[in-house]
């Protein structure tokens, strides 16, 4: 099964916005609308899991504490965390690499880092 996206509201729209001009049939759902803001770590992977999406987030500090309390007791699509040195081109490769590539599963209940792209 293709691997559905959740931006967190740390997501630059820009992302998404190229990500679909590459490839319009992925699913990335922006955070606008759907994660309220202020929403602790815990409810955003709350409401991307129960829209069986896999989390994108830059949020390196806490996610991971938080996914590992979360999949504790439920299971997770997964999050995939970048990190901030990376240009919003490289991040585009890196999810049409990761949708191209991978299956819903195996990101099931893990924190992956996006897989480096081309060179800048």
């Amino acid at each position: 099964m293709k691997i559905r996206f959740q931006a967190d509201a740390d997501i630059d729209p820009a992302i998404r916005n190229g990500l679909l001009r590459r490839e319009p049939t992925i699913d990335f759902q922006s955070a606008a609308g759907v994660i309220p803001d202020g929403t602790p770590d815990a409810g955003v992977l709350q409401i991307a899991a129960d829209d069986r999406r896999v989390l994108v987030s830059r949020d390196l500090r806490t996610m991971r504490v938080h996914f590992d309390a979360f999949v504790a007791v439920q299971e997770s699509p997964g999050v995939l965390l970048i990190p901030s040195t990376r240009s919003v081109g490289t991040i585009i490769e890196g999810l049409l690499f990761v949708w191209l590539n991978w299956t819903s599963e195996d990101l099931r209940n893990l924190v992956q880092w996006l897989p480096w792209g081309p060179a800048d």
